[in-house]
């Protein structure tokens, strides 16, 4: 593993502040979506606090298997401060926090935090221009108070059925739900807060994980609507394209090269020079779409013949779209990512220098780049709540209140308030 090139970054341009600076974000979340969503906001230059359970804090830091990554890749440009919400003096403490917010971001079950007094009604009776986020698996309606994951979602919108082999639904390799209901989430905030300089109040805004893998599958379900069949798997080998294929060079190299258009077409048979390709059968893309079983054998045959570099230089000059087939890892050693500001320092928590992903944006010719590292647990409570107002005299609270933290719509139940 290399370390990163980073290009300047938007923030380092004097006079041109982040686009989100200024505003305050307390992130209740953990696993994928609403750490994704707090990360977007993070590098757009909102102040971030995630609250964190005392002690070891947010479990997310200690995920394994395919969970490993999910902290270090959605926790840079982040304060960590820790609370006890089952404690009535930290709770009073985080409702103080919260009063001198603009947005709060949550993925409790419904009715969790209005239990303890952080649910939208009470909070906005304290701060009217709160923009208050809830990340769910459901929007309103028949599902709302099921649990989800992203796997569930992707099973139920048909996501895993268009992915995987004809009866075999295989879920993408990643995440795409969860970071995307976080995108999305991220989206109706910055829409709540340009509503807010209208109206002078925050809102309740929404976003969920089943609703987003119904967006990402609409495609589809518009398919199917006008031709009136359903759409096969795009694991079945059926393209509407003639060339969209993975292909194996001659050592041994797996490479894609699409063909989507006549000029692409005409550009593709002319590099390869090869008299077969000229058959009237493959004259068009429709014909070629219909005659791929003996289409794609025969470029496969041709393409074969040929060593990974010549085809990529070949496809590369010709303006074809390709890629090799690589694993997450290999992407450290992009030279695109590298040279352009696509990876950024982060230090693990054993003290290890790596990158992660920037943002897929740029601002001119900048992109947005890292101003914390990786918080650690707790590292920004005496910072953040030492700075708060102080606290108004109130009469003396009844003891016995609720204790323990609800169930979170992501996970089982944690100890305190992080979902």
């Amino acid at each position: 593993m290399t370390e990163s090139v980073v290009t300047e970054s938007a923030e380092t341009q004097p006079g041109n502040p982040l686009p989100l600076a200024g505003i305050r974000v307390i992130e209740f979340s953990h696993m994928v979506m609403g750490p994704t969503c707090g990360l977007i906001l993070a590098d757009l230059g909102a102040e971030v606090i995630k609250v964190e359970p005392p002690g070891k804090g947010d479990r997310t830091r200690y995920l394994t298997s395919s969970g490993t990554g999910f902290f270090a890749a959605l926790s840079r440009n982040k304060k960590s401060v820790q609370l006890d919400t089952a404690d009535d003096a930290e709770l009073e403490t985080l409702k103080r926090l919260i009063d001198t917010a603009d947005v709060i971001i949550e993925n409790f079950r419904p009715g969790g935090l209005e239990a303890r007094g952080l649910g939208y009604e009470a909070l906005s009776r304290r701060n009217p221009r709160l923009v208050y986020l809830s990340l769910k698996g459901f929007l309103s309606g028949p599902y709302e108070h099921r649990t989800a994951l992203d796997e569930v979602v992707q099973m139920m919108s048909g996501l895993a059925y268009m992915t995987g082999p004809p009866g075999q639904p295989l879920r993408a390799g990643a995440p795409v739900n969860d970071m995307m209901g976080g995108m999305f989430g991220a989206i109706a905030v910055l829409a709540a807060l340009r509503q807010r300089e209208v109206t002078g109040r925050g809102q309740h805004v929404q976003s969920a994980l089943f609703e987003n893998a119904a967006f990402l599958v609409s495609t589809h379900m518009l398919q199917e609507a006008i031709t009136g069949t359903a759409p096969p798997s795009m694991a079945a080998g059926r393209r509407a394209w003639g060339v969209y294929d993975v292909f194996r060079s001659a050592d041994g190299v797996s490479l894609f090269i699409g063909v989507v258009t006549e000029r692409q077409w005409e550009i593709f048979t002319s590099a390869l020079g090869e008299e077969a390709l000229m058959d009237p059968a493959y004259a068009t893309n429709t014909l070629r779409s219909a005659a791929r079983e003996t289409l794609i054998p025969l470029v496969q045959g041709i393409v074969g013949r040929r060593v990974a570099a010549e085809l990529e230089a070949m496809c590369e000059k010709a303006g074809l779209p390709f890629a090799r087939i690589n694993r997450p890892g290999e992407l450290y050693d992009d030279p695109h990512l590298r040279e352009s500001g696509g990876l950024l320092p982060v230090t693990l928590p054993d003290g290890r220098p790596t990158s992660v992903p920037a943002l897929p944006i740029q601002f001119g010719t900048s992109r947005l780049g890292v101003r914390l590292d990786l918080p650690r647990p707790g590292e920004h409570t005496e910072e953040i709540l030492s700075a708060l107002p102080p606290a108004p005299e109130r009469a003396a609270a009844p003891s016995g209140g609720p204790k323990g933290a609800p169930d979170t719509s992501e996970q089982p139940p944690a100890a305190l308030a992080q979902s």
